[in-house]
């Protein structure tokens, strides 16, 4: 069932915050722990652990935050006033975290991390929420889904743009580092209001039954009972330790082990520009084969391709990001597909309990990733301090390569994990209609029941 095809337009305005989140949320894998660690003096098990102690604050404030999206409704509808609450908080934690001046103490990382991760949370469960609520249909929920996975990666290639250019005409070799990362932080500062004012004011929500009143037994209760939930948050943790470790071990493989630090925006923006321009293909995939394939076939993709890094010789731009652009294809798959899987078990959870909890169910995803990459950071960071590694200075030809091992390893394994745990998954498009069509039929009862006069 299609409930009124919102145009491109509006799509392209309701996924406009995801290009600031997106430019935020990179660099707190890629760029922010190797500043602090190196630049800022902290250390890597510091920083390690500190990164590590401030997502797992996320257990906490995911299902809350889910909690509060779906059970407190403005007169703007269930989801706009979250993200607008969540811009001053987003501005100045940015502000603090991406524009230090020294010292600064763990203490200091620590306590604007969570802040920052507090407005993150506020906005992006309210975002992906929202947009699942969009539209009912199968498919057209992975395009809904794709326009907004499409901003998120696409906010990267934008905002490297804009560090290729600081680093190139406003840069000393001192000073890149932090450039690198204050301008980061502005740009999220300015974008991140204009984007989020045009998508509250120009795209509507829709009308969705709000939840019951729930104790702490029933919300988690989902996660227990409902076996497509566990599979696909399983898979999302997976997808979360595969992300973070090649973030956090990207700047340093670039240096270290391919002689070419000079190019690390350059290899970035290629790989994340590959990823928005896959994105409808990425659609089209899910469409011709089922969302489940697809993830499975995006799994498998990576755990048996990441390994040819292994052929990048030093010193060589050309083959590295031609190989970057190749593995990028792929870059938005999987958070597209789960996003648009998990409007689908939502449908699940509807028939079975009578409610709608968008909301929590998205709290659920985000917080595997989330839980996902603190630990891929966590235990990257402590295995590079194990074998030696050192952020600052010289590493013999070993260390680089139990780095390229480390770099190539966990990713594997985990996208390995992905397409098991995805494979023969038990929603399909034609199990999706049949869910529809129950939950049409329930609504039509209450309808008429409504409208049937009292004796």
């Amino acid at each position: 069932m299609n409930e009124g095809r919102l145009s491109n337009w509006r799509l392209l305005l309701y996924a406009g915050p995801a290009v600031p989140i997106a430019a935020l949320g990179v660099p707190i894998s890629v760029f922010l722990p190797q500043f602090y660690a190196g630049e800022m003096g902290l250390g890597l098990a510091t920083v390690g652990t500190i990164f590590l102690i401030c997502r797992l604050w996320d257990v906490v404030t995911d299902p809350v935050m889910g909690f509060l999206s779906d059970k407190y409704p403005s007169r703007w509808g269930r989801r706009r006033h979250w993200i607008a609450l969540s811009v001053p908080i987003l501005m100045l934690s940015a502000y603090m975290v991406f524009l230090p001046s020294k010292p600064v103490t763990p203490y200091y990382l620590a306590g604007w991390m969570i802040f920052l991760y507090i407005g993150w949370t506020m906005l992006t469960i309210s975002h992906m929420s929202w947009g699942a609520e969009l539209d009912r249909d199968y498919n057209e929920r992975s395009r809904i889904q794709g326009f907004r996975e499409g901003a998120q990666i696409a906010g990267v290639p934008i905002v490297l743009v804009l560090v290729a250019l600081v680093q190139i005409y406003l840069s000393t070799p001192d000073t890149v580092d932090a450039d690198r990362v204050n301008s980061i932080g502005w740009f999220v500062i300015v974008m991140l209001p204009i984007a989020v004012f045009f998508a509250v004011t120009i795209t509507p929500e829709r009308n969705i039954k709000l939840p019951g009143v729930l104790s702490v037994k029933q919300m988690l209760e989902p996660l227990l009972r409902n076996a497509p939930l566990r599979r696909v948050t399983a898979a999302d943790f997976a997808s979360g330790v595969s992300g973070a470790s090649l973030g956090s071990l990207f700047v340093y493989i670039v240096e270290y082990d391919w002689r070419l630090k000079e190019y690390i925006p350059l290899l970035l923006l290629l790989y994340f520009t590959a990823g928005v321009l896959f994105v409808p293909v990425v659609v089209r995939l899910a469409r011709a084969l089922g969302k489940h394939r697809a993830a499975v076939a995006s799994g498998t993709f990576n755990a048996c391709l990441v390994p040819l890094v292994f052929l990048i010789p030093d010193g060589n731009i050309w083959i590295a990001g031609g190989m970057l652009f190749f593995l990028g294809v792929n870059a938005g798959a999987m958070n597209l597909l789960y996003r648009s899987i998990m409007a689908d078990i939502g449908d699940l959870d509807e028939i079975e309990t009578g409610e709608r909890r968008t909301g929590l169910f998205y709290s659920l995803l985000t917080l595997t990733q989330k839980t996902g990459a603190a630990i891929a950071v966590g235990v990257v960071f402590w295995l590079l301090a194990l074998v030696g590694f050192d952020p600052q200075g010289d590493n013999p030809p070993e260390v680089v390569d139990r780095l390229s091992y480390i770099f190539v390893g966990i990713p594997m394994l985990a996208n390995a994990s992905v397409a098991f745990l995805m494979w023969g998954f038990p929603i399909d498009e034609k199990k999706q209609k049949e869910m529809r069509k129950i939950l049409e039929e329930r609504y039509l009862e209450e309808v008429e029941s409504a409208q049937r006069p009292i004796p």
